[in-house]
């Protein structure tokens, strides 16, 4: 059979396949991750702040929707809305296109590949993850100025508050066992994410790991940039911490709590999550024969 007759009948294949098999995605991360790992710093930084504001419009569309829900549907049903909503935010970063620190964990497909060396990989983790959360903490400022925290008589402000007292109240077991059950659904939506040929497939593909990992409660490192600064912002307000019920319970909601002890071994645990868990065990069972 010639070249151009195989080349026929696998466009034909391609095109009666509905998505993609687990070995063609595992190959295409290794470009995708040459690729992503390639970037200058400029088009890095700033597709890492887009990435960072996107899953933030994510975090706060989450609270925003679930502030009262709980009176109505109770807490698990408001868990799935939470869910739901926020996973609009990875939604946006891989059909719109921005660079995610907790998504870019399977580029060590490509490392392991030997496309992408270790240095490569780290100076992107680095930067992407700076520049996740100045587009983290962008959007807390535009929506601390919005004032949208005093719809319900300052219950999203409460809810908001709730939810960032506590992220850091976890012990650090806690916080990295979250992490890692958090970005093994995340990695393994953007992996599936790839295995879809159209947009409807790709919403969903993301859609069912997000809502997944929210619900269950699980700790997603760049979201926390937007969870907890808010807040931090927040625990200032008389009128929400009076709301939120949380007077004298506010004692651990600070920067130096959130940077040591959630954001920390939250990145840990995101970072074994994805890069191990899907990104490594996917490259050893379809790529590494090969090498």
């Amino acid at each position: 059979m010639s070249p151009e007759e195989k080349e026929k009948i696998q466009l034909v294949q391609d095109v009666a396949t509905p998505c993609n098999a687990p070995a063609a995605i595992a190959n295409a991360f290794c470009s995708i991750g040459k690729a992503k790992a390639g970037l200058s710093l400029v088009k890095m930084i700033i597709l890492g702040i887009l990435a960072g504001a996107y899953i933030s419009f994510g975090a706060q569309l989450a609270t925003m929707v679930t502030y009262d829900s709980v009176k109505f549907v109770g807490d698990g049903i408001t868990k799935i809305l939470f869910g739901s909503v926020f996973s609009v935010g990875l939604m946006m970063v891989v059909i719109a296109g921005a660079e995610l620190f907790t998504g870019n964990n399977l580029i060590v497909v490509g490392t392991l590949n030997k496309d992408v060396t270790v240095e490569r990989l780290l100076y992107s983790w680095f930067w992407v993850y700076v520049a996740n959360f100045i587009g983290s903490l962008l959007v807390v400022w535009l929506m601390y100025s919005a004032q949208l925290w005093k719809t319900g008589n300052f219950a999203v402000g409460a809810k908001a508050l709730a939810i960032a007292n506590g992220k850091v109240g976890l012990t650090w077991g806690a916080a990295i066992a979250r992490g890692i059950l958090c970005n093994w659904l995340v990695c393994l939506a953007v992996w599936m994410a790839v295995a879809a040929k159209d947009i409807i497939g790709k919403i969903f593909a993301i859609y069912f790991p997000i809502m997944a990992f929210v619900a269950s409660g699980f700790e997603h490192s760049i979201a926390n940039m937007y969870f907890v600064p808010m807040g931090i912002l927040l625990k200032n307000n008389a009128s929400v911490v009076s709301a939120a019920g949380l007077a004298d319970q506010l004692g651990k909601l600070n920067w130096g709590s959130f940077i040591f002890n959630n954001l920390l071994p939250v990145t840990i645990g995101n970072i074994i999550g994805g890069a191990f868990f899907v990104a490594t065990l996917y490259w050893y069972v379809y790529l590494r024969e090969n090498k």
